[in-house]
């Protein structure tokens, strides 16, 4: 049986992903910010699903040190990941700067899951066919300002949000093409324009229902076509182009040994062992 982590599995598009995948017979792992809301969502899903095979790890996402606690007692409770489905994202119409220092879209829709994903390698190397999945967006920024990644020479709520999604897709590319000698795949994808909390909060309007965007989810972590493919970007489950900056392989780069440096990791660590 897959193991498969949901991150942001306690509202929206995640919760819907964490219910269809453990309707469909995987052992999920669920993750959310809120201990009580939390453990609710997993017995609702049981209850619902007859799946007893759910497990439920908090870790609020704008604090480094909840993350990699999340990463350590995942670590410590399982022996192999098969999937991590990176779901978890926000919107802020205003800037908002984290006891750390970080701009809270930034930190949240991207420094977070790349924390996460590099310090849960060495346990999906261990799956047979480990995936790491990044749901990004068809709203990701069309070009990246360097200098202005922690929204410091200037802020807009959808400029920060569409300039994150277009790090998760430089993240996972990178990231597929630094595993390419694995058995690991990295894909990222558009999960649809749904009617989540985070799209009235950006854009006011409706939205297709969660269902769409979880079967985009699921296709992208689960689907046996996808085995073996890495560094693709997929919209309504077909494989799709990214906006152009993000296969200029500097860009990538660049962007990688930043989040390396203001992560603090450091990439070969978690790879030992990965083949």
């Amino acid at each position: 049986m897959k193991r498969i982590l949901v991150t942001g599995a306690t509202d929206g598009i995640g919760k819907q992903t964490a219910f269809n995948l453990a309707e469909m017979g995987y052992e999920v792992i669920l993750h959310g910010r809120n201990e009580k809301r939390g453990r609710q969502v997993m017995e609702e899903i049981a209850r619902q699903t007859g799946n007893k095979n759910l497990h439920y790890f908090n870790a609020d996402f704008t604090d480094f040190r909840e993350i990699e606690k999340m990463a350590v007692e995942i670590r410590a409770s399982f022996k192999e990941l098969d999937v991590l489905l990176n779901n978890a994202g926000v919107y802020e119409d205003h800037r908002i700067v984290l006891p750390n220092g970080f701009e809270k879209t930034f930190m949240v829709n991207h420094l977070a899951p790349f924390s996460l994903t590099l310090q849960l390698l060495d346990l999906i190397g261990k799956a047979e066919e480990g995936r790491i999945v990044n749901v990004a967006s068809v709203a990701q920024a069309g070009t990246i300002d360097f200098d202005n990644l922690n929204g410091e020479k200037y802020y807009d709520g959808y400029n920060a949000y569409a300039l994150s999604k277009l790090e998760n897709v430089l993240f996972t590319y990178k990231l597929a093409r630094e595993l390419e000698d694995t058995h690991i795949t990295a894909n990222c994808l558009h999960p649809g324009v749904i009617g989540t909390k985070l799209l009235h909060a950006g854009w006011g309007v409706g939205g297709a229902p969660v269902e769409e965007g979880a079967r985009n989810e699921v296709y992208v972590a689960t689907s046996p076509e996808l085995k073996g493919v890495s560094g693709r970007y997929f919209v309504n489950r077909r494989e799709s182009r990214s906006a152009a900056v993000a296969y200029d392989t500097k860009v990538q780069d660049r962007l990688w040994e930043i989040s390396l440096k203001l992560t603090g990791l450091s990439f070969g660590d978690w790879t030992i062992g990965i083949g």
